[in-house]
């Protein structure tokens, strides 16, 4: 009896670690499989994941407007008369800056000198457009927006591969900021409806040409130019004020450069005037790495 209960326990002895053997082997075959399995839900997790977010714009502050135009420029767009001093010249070149709650997202500054023979108003703003859901539209995209929309409220017509850059006349009102409606042409008249001086060198009589408001190809990443032309005020003068607005990446950039003269009769050239204001504006697109 003894001697058989010896022999079962040698015969269990040597049956044991085969089994820890293939209990070892399985074990390790379930986790192989698992860890593929694993892979494989995570590399699925990535192809399937949301896309990444769209980069911020290029510019997450904004220049100064009273200190972007050049000195000399001003002194050439704002003429002022001889009996002012020094220190009232400096005091208007310096511009009034509009009221601002976020210096990095909207700023805009005024200029406002006259002569007894006319009277002229400059504007310059900055707007930094951001994006809130860059998963939908990056900053560039949303500035994109803005711009569009002030290029339909001036009835401009979108650009695009079958649009035209020649001039055409604009009739819609000005849409955002600009010179102090109180002191700038009155909004609403189509610019190119008068006539101006003949050049020097043409023919006796001969209008000069008129350029309209139209979309612009050489200055930012887009832009357009509205000039209007008006009443100014309660005289008889007309009034010219020409907006420039450009997009550079996610900023977008106005000019609004108004001359009024004093005498009834009197018509602004629309050349010299949309020229000072593209000079200016082709400056600030400079300053923007355009």
């Amino acid at each position: 009896m003894q001697r058989k209960a010896a022999r079962a326990a040698t015969a269990v002895r040597r049956v044991l670690p085969g089994i820890a053997m293939l209990t070892a082997l399985a074990t390790a075959g379930l986790t192989g499989c698992t860890s593929s399995g694993g892979d494989r839900t995570v590399s699925d997790a990535k192809a399937g994941g949301s896309p990444a977010p769209a980069p911020a714009g290029k510019y997450r502050s904004l220049p100064s407007p009273c200190k972007a135009p050049e000195i000399k420029r001003l002194k050439a767009m704002l003429p002022t008369p001889d009996s002012l001093t020094e220190e009232q010249r400096e005091k208007l070149y310096a511009g009034a800056a509009d009221t601002s709650y976020d210096g990095d997202r909207h700023v805009g500054c005024r200029w406002a000198a006259g002569t007894p023979s006319e009277t002229r108003l400059l504007y310059v703003g900055f707007e930094r457009v951001v994006s809130y859901d860059r998963a939908t539209a990056s900053d560039d995209d949303r500035a994109r927006q803005v711009y569009v929309r002030q290029l339909t409220d001036a009835k401009l017509p979108f650009p695009g591969p079958t649009t035209s850059p020649s001039p055409s006349a604009s009739t819609g009102a000005s849409a955002g900021p600009g010179p102090s409606a109180s002191a700038g042409a009155s909004a609403g008249a189509s610019a190119g409806t008068s006539t101006s001086p003949a050049p020097s060198g043409s023919p006796s009589g001969s209008p000069a040409p008129v350029l309209g408001s139209r979309v612009l190809e050489d200055l930012g990443d887009e832009a357009f130019l509205d000039d209007k032309l008006g009443a100014a005020g309660a005289s008889a003068a007309q009034a010219r004020s020409v907006r420039i607005v450009f997009r550079a990446s996610n900023v977008i950039v106005t000019v609004e450069y108004s001359v009024q003269p004093s005498a009834a009769g009197t018509v602004p050239p629309s050349t010299e005037t949309q020229d000072a204001a593209r000079e200016l504006a082709q400056a600030l697109s400079e300053r923007f790495g355009g």
